[in-house]
């Protein structure tokens, strides 16, 4: 980490008691810094270039400009900062945009503070994080697969080894590491070194995409 260890975040929400909660949680934490704090998406950009965060945590829905279209400026003109998307069930349409885009992060706003710390530290040390509560949000908004995309998504995951399987079928139950590990009796470096190997065979970017190839097969 840069600058003596402190991670600088930068919190955008356009509810002021719920980014007052987010900072309080952030700032509980040991080498995390609250840089600033906005209440729309321009503000979150000129804030997140004029402190220069390391992690923004933006809001999808805000006004002046919306959230996602906030990260992917931030993404042109700030290309080392990390963002985690801030979402809340009833957002459904906003999500499955924001897993397309290159966020590094997707929470919950009802996250436990140990999970909102937990994703700052992840995407600042360079990983991905979503929420196992977004996975299974997503699973539950797409439609079942047809035959064609069935006998698809049944080949590719024909191509994982039987543990690698089994790991990602309890990623899409929407299980987290620690989850999975203990349900495997496995570390959860291991589990997150599985979770890795398994999206680069897969070719997914994000938990969400492999989980839904587990749906798209139907029973095995």
């Amino acid at each position: 980490m840069r600058r003596a260890e402190v991670i600088r975040v930068l919190v955008a929400d356009d509810e002021p008691l719920i980014a007052a909660g987010i900072r309080a949680v952030l700032e509980s934490a040991a080498g995390i810094e609250v840089v600033a704090q906005a209440e729309d998406g321009r503000a979150a950009v000129d804030a997140a270039i004029a402190h220069r965060a390391d992690v923004a945590l933006i809001d999808i829905s805000m006004p002046v400009m919306d959230g996602l279209s906030a990260i992917e400026e931030l993404h042109r003109r700030l290309p080392g900062l990390r963002t985690v998307v801030l979402t809340s069930f009833g957002a459904e349409p906003n999500v499955l945009r924001a897993l397309q885009s290159s966020v590094a992060g997707f929470v919950l706003k009802n996250c436990s503070p140990d999970e909102l710390i937990a994703a700052v530290r992840a995407v600042h040390r360079g990983d991905a994080y979503l929420s196992p509560a977004v996975t299974r949000l997503v699973l539950g908004m797409v439609a079942p697969a047809e035959t064609a995309r069935r006998r698809e998504a049944a080949g590719r995951l024909a191509a994982l080894a039987p543990r690698e399987a089994e790991v990602l079928r309890l990623v899409a139950e929407g299980l987290s590491n620690a989850e999975i590990g203990r349900r495997l009796s496995m570390s959860e470096p291991t589990i997150k070194t599985y979770v890795s190997r398994i999206l680069t065979k897969l070719g997914c970017a994000n938990r969400v995409q492999a989980a839904l190839l587990v749906r798209d097969a139907g029973p095995a």
